[in-house]
């Protein structure tokens, strides 16, 4: 419950008199201290803040604000994108017994040849500048000739107005792929300041952003986790991705389900105590707010085209990605399955805090207990 939530229902109670509404304040301040929330400061420390929650997809009502898109497939996929009705009519996307939100590449029809498989590809109708995406997934779609990703896309001509993929793999690969996809101002810069591997280039570190140069290759970090991508993060229960885009950046993170942090099971972010990310685009080699603009979160499941199709001689994999396609039984992990999809934007504080981590921690409860004083005064003093 928010903050002002808890006054609105314990002022009620209280029947909005000028002592009901006091008690109403000073509990409501009082959660938030014994809360121990960890405020947040930008990298040149001119703001505090705290990430709070702007929207949840999940269960029964997380496809009513999206889209089901029915084009072709930009990435040469062997694929139709069905629409709404065809998805839950061929239980592509369903709700399961235990109100997790699932979608699938079909895994019941034999193919002929020359036929492409159905799957499902969905935009949010809303669109974002900045936040904190966390998605909570069991499951995540793999497999010879499967290509997904979870990614958001800027709402101008691509690729002037952005693109994160924050999760996208192909075959039954076990590392996660991280990529941005920029109009010709951004650039990668190598630093420690990431966990993840550079993508390379015909033997050179993949830095430039672009996506009209290097075959749209855009530059790419390889999570080190063997437990970020395929059949080891099913294996493990899943696990949780993060993408911190502000004026700092665009980081990301992965936890496999052993190791989510505590603050996001209990919906109080706090990226600044999870460590290094796996990858991370920094402010000072690409501007994440002009370049980046009004991007939708897609999910999506393709199969063979440009990654998948060209990689699948070299994969390992059997046979040819077009004969893959026929046989359902080689789809049978093409599947998304997610607790939930949630957005937090920031919340300025007044005043600005630095130090470590757990000092912040600590400042929290003396900003909330400056308010309740703050608060006892003007009360004291109304007339």
């Amino acid at each position: 419950m928010t903050f002002l939530s808890r006054i609105a229902s314990s002022s009620s109670s209280a029947l909005m008199t000028k002592q009901g509404l006091l008690t109403a304040l000073v509990i409501a301040l009082f959660s938030q201290v014994a809360s121990g929330r960890t405020l947040e400061t930008s990298s040149n420390g001119s703001t505090t803040f705290v990430w709070t929650i702007q929207d949840t997809y999940a269960g029964q009502t997380f496809f009513d604000t999206f889209d089901f898109y029915v084009g072709p497939d930009p990435t040469n996929g062997l694929v139709n994108y069905t629409d709404r009705n065809t998805a839950f009519g061929q239980n592509l996307v369903y709700f399961s017994d235990n109100n997790t939100v699932i979608m699938k590449g079909d895994n019941t029809t034999t193919l002929p040849d020359g036929q492409n498989r159905n799957s499902v590809r969905i935009s949010s109708q809303k669109q974002y500048n900045t936040g904190l995406f966390i998605l909570d997934l069991d499951r995540a779609p793999w497999g010879c000739g499967v290509w997904p990703a979870w990614w958001t896309l800027g709402g101008g001509q691509w690729p002037y107005t952005g693109e994160i993929d924050i999760f996208e793999g192909v075959h039954d690969n076990e590392h996660n792929q991280v990529t941005w996809h920029t109009g010709p101002n951004c650039t990668l810069t190598p630093t420690d300041q990431f966990t993840g591997t550079i993508v390379e280039n015909n033997g050179q570190l993949n830095l430039n952003c672009d996506g009209t140069a290097q075959g749209n290759a855009g530059c790419g970090i390889t999570e080190w986790s063997r437990a970020s991508y395929g059949p080891t993060f099913d294996a493990q229960g899943g696990g949780v991705f993060a993408m911190k885009w502000d004026e700092d950046g665009i980081a990301v993170w992965s936890f496999y389900r052993a190791a989510v942090p505590q603050d996001i099971q209990t919906g109080q972010p706090s990226p600044s105590t999870w460590g290094q990310p796996v990858a991370m685009l920094l402010p000072t080699s690409c501007d994440p707010i002009t370049n980046f603009v009004n991007h939708s979160i897609i999910f999506d499941i393709t199969f063979c085209g440009d990654w998948a199709g060209n990689s699948y001689a070299t994969s390992g994999c059997p046979g040819t990605c077009p004969d893959r396609l026929k046989d359902p039984a080689n789809f049978v992990n093409a599947i998304w399955e997610i607790n939930w999809m949630k957005v937090y934007k920031k919340q300025v504080l007044n005043g600005v805090i630095t130090g470590s981590s757990s000092e912040r921690t600590q400042a929290t409860s003396w900003i909330w207990l400056s308010s309740l004083v703050a608060l006892c005064w003007s009360f004291f003093s109304w007339r």
